[in-house]
């Protein structure tokens, strides 16, 4: 493997990680701590304008092995065994297969770039969430529940009595 597809699996292994500690089933007081020490880094501007350069140059490497892939496709169909030996036939495989090898892992990596990214969102927006309700004065409890829907039970019975008037009086 060349030394910018080792790169990129680098970066592809790293994503399972980050992916793996985002979704695992945390409580929540240790959730936080690990979200913000994981996205802490990719919070300033330098590495987010790194983070772009990579992924543009990984958006470039996918469309590179898309086309190999086809050019090989189109080798490989054009040779027939009687006409081209069997050691260019297993040599177009070969390069076939590395070609291959090399679009799913980035096409995989960019997928899970988004992927992560999009996860972290969502949990941090869980936690925010759950932040907020466990810090809003409105926390009620079942008696307090209870005691509105009653009311709200006895605003709907006055209401069809009123509703009940008036079809009567028409």
């Amino acid at each position: 493997m060349t030394l910018y597809y080792t790169f990129v699996f680098g970066i592809l292994s790293l994503e399972m990680v980050m992916f793996l500690l985002l979704a695992l089933p945390v409580p929540s007081k240790f959730r936080k701590p690990i979200t913000m020490a994981l996205i802490r880094p990719f919070r300033l501007t330098q590495v987010q304008v790194a983070i772009k350069c990579i992924l543009a140059f990984i958006l470039l490497l996918f469309v590179d092995t898309i086309n190999r892939v086809y050019s090989i496709n189109a080798d490989l169909s054009q040779t027939t065994v009687a006409a081209v030996g069997v050691s260019d036939r297993s040599e177009v495989q070969s390069r076939k297969f590395y070609a291959q090898r090399n679009m799913y892992l980035t096409g995989i990596t960019l997928f899970l770039t988004f992927t992560v990214f999009r996860t972290y969102g969502l949990v941090w927006e869980l936690l925010e969430l759950k932040e907020q309700y466990r810090s809003s004065p409105e926390n009620m409890n079942v008696e307090d529940l209870q005691k509105q829907i009653e009311d709200a039970n006895k605003q709907i019975e006055s209401l069809k009595e009123r509703a009940e008037g008036l079809q009567s009086g028409m």
